[in-house]
């Protein structure tokens, strides 16, 4: 993606983009932050999702994890062809078409939900996941290339305080609606057609929030195609085959991009099992319907950070304030394993907190002086989103091996460990 005519070609095995190049579009990114704060709130509402659909379906908690591995899977399969989607119609055409893609995923529930089939969940949240890809292609370079190169990393944070914001919001709502409606008898005690009625019965919250998320999807839809013409000087550099992969041979950008499959593998592992992890005896021991708000403290620390990393992220080195919540992360959830009742709680939820500048903060490192390729740079670090799909799939899997949810969080502590490591090797401009 070529903004500006000296940045250097993508022949060019180091191309810099030029200091201060950028998009002219005044007032634009309060329609990018729009786009953030939908991805990330209907990203969240798989967290209410998978306690409920556990009970429904009475899975255990590999399969409970299939949730995400559907939705994350669409990172791996629609990352690159969505870049290329978005080179080809543009920022704007192209987040339109994520929108419109992202409601009918959204409708999907509705057979979903009468049908109740597991399978058909899982297919409705792929297709809803296609369009939040696409979205999300074109949100993390625009926001970055709508103003000078220098305050991109602080620019990029504040984005994703929006993101944190729809993700804080999205699972409380989500909570009261859809885990609000569990019933007194569970699905493990009935059999037959009474399963098959308790299922349609109790899945009914589901599908009517999605619903409402459908329509909110159209109207930000209907506003962004009113100004699909609002970018000037939106140039696209062609590309063929799998575009950008070459980009991995860049060590920076290669262990950037494994570092965001890793954090978005263990951001998305704790906030999957929170609810259930709070309910536990050794915890709060109190039932996911009435512990299930408490999501939202773990996406809203997420929010707050944001907003206080877009500040401190212009005083101090990027990669070092990455380490620094990378090892706070790790304190946090050691300790909480360690520890029972509300200190366990409240400490494992703060690791959104740390969490908060990881995202935008490894991703700005990774893509440093990409100049023209910088949607393929994107293309590829949505691929690696895909880690939301491996590694709570596997973190499913220690679970039910081990018998512990907090055995299991040797996972994350490893993800988080190795992130730690690329901010201490990225703390140098690139």
């Amino acid at each position: 993606m070529a903004l500006a005519p000296d940045a250097a070609s993508s022949t060019d095995p180091n191309p810099v983009e030029a200091e201060g190049s950028h998009i002219d579009a005044p007032g634009l990114q309060y329609f990018v932050f729009g786009l953030f704060f939908i991805f990330g709130g209907i990203t969240s509402l798989n967290d209410v999702l998978i306690p409920k659909l556990k009970e429904l379906f009475t899975l255990n908690y590999t399969q409970a994890m299939l949730v995400q591995f559907c939705f994350f899977a669409a990172y791996l399969i629609v990352g690159i062809p969505g870049a290329k989607l978005v080179k080809k119609i543009g920022y704007m055409r192209g987040a339109v078409a994520g929108l419109l893609t992202m409601m009918v995923g959204c409708l999907l529930f509705i057979p979903a939900s009468q049908n109740a089939t597991y399978a058909l969940f899982l297919l409705a949240l792929f297709v809803l996941a296609s369009g939040v890809v696409i979205v999300q292609v074109v949100a993390n370079p625009l926001i970055s290339l709508l103003g000078p190169q220098k305050t991109a990393h602080s620019r990029l944070t504040f984005a994703q305080a929006f993101n944190s914001l729809g993700t804080t919001v999205f699972p409380i709502v989500g909570a009261a609606v859809i885990l609000g409606s569990l019933a007194a008898v569970s699905a493990d005690q009935l059999s037959g057609a009474q399963l098959q009625a308790y299922r349609q019965a109790e899945s009914e919250a589901i599908w009517q929030g999605y619903l409402g998320v459908a329509i909110l999807i159209a109207l930000v839809a209907l506003a962004v195609w009113t100004f699909r013409n609002r970018l000037q000087g939106e140039k696209h550099e062609a590309s063929s085959g799998l575009a950008g992969l070459d980009l991995l041979k860049r060590s920076r950008f290669g262990y950037g991009a494994l570092c965001i499959f890793l954090y978005v593998g263990a951001e998305v592992s704790i906030g999957s099992i929170i609810i259930n992890y709070l309910a536990q005896d050794r915890v709060l021991g109190q039932p996911e319907s009435v512990v299930g708000w408490m999501i939202g403290l773990y996406w809203g620390g997420a929010m707050v950070g944001r907003f206080i990393g877009s500040a401190v992220l212009r005083m101090f080195s990027p990669g070092r304030i990455l380490a620094f919540n990378s090892a706070g992360a790790i304190l946090l959830i050691i300790v909480s394993t360690m520890t029972s009742g509300e200190a366990a709680a409240y400490t494992l939820l703060a690791v959104g907190l740390m969490n908060s500048i990881m995202f935008p903060t490894i991703f700005s490192l990774a893509c440093e002086k990409l100049g023209p390729r910088a949607a393929d740079g994107s293309g590829i670090i949505n691929v690696a989103i895909f880690g939301g799909a491996v590694v709570p799939l596997l973190y499913g899997m220690l679970a039910d091996v081990s018998g512990s949810l907090a055995v299991a969080m040797i996972l994350p502590i490893a993800c988080y460990a190795i992130i730690a490591g690329f901010g201490i090797f990225a703390r140098d401009p690139a």
